[in-house]
């Protein structure tokens, strides 16, 4: 038994174009559940310079979580958004986009890692 492309979420998605080769969808899947792996360690990290009291400068050290925190949650909106623009192209038969928020994401990872650098080294 097969489902509707009516009855299937996000419809936006789903109503488009023709269905994809089931082991190319399952890619996409798999990346978006990596996406949802990336904002829990975003997340963890962000919590874990607040919660261990490490020898870092404290206004670094928190200016450095809360940017941790915030990708972790800027993460799942690439996840999902990332899922839905593959998953669309798959269906048209189009070139697959890139990701829409890697960008962002990984220059704030780089400039949290600078920012517990420099508190550790003026501590």
């Amino acid at each position: 038994m097969t489902t509707s492309p009516d009855r299937r979420f996000p419809r936006r998605v789903y109503a488009r174009g023709t269905e994809p080769d089931g082991r190319f969808s399952l890619a996409n899947e798999r990346t978006f559940l990596a996406w949802v792996r990336t904002a829990l360690a975003l997340l963890a990290g962000g919590v874990a310079l607040e919660a261990l009291h490490l020898p870092v400068e404290p206004h670094l050290r928190l200016a450095a979580a809360v940017l941790l925190i915030a990708l972790g949650i800027l993460a799942p909106v690439q996840a999902w958004v990332g899922w839905a623009r593959a998953e669309r192209a798959l269906r048209e038969r189009r070139p697959l986009p890139a990701p829409a928020f890697s960008g962002p994401l990984a220059a704030g990872v780089a400039l949290a890692g600078v920012l517990v650098l420099v508190g550790l080294l003026v501590r």
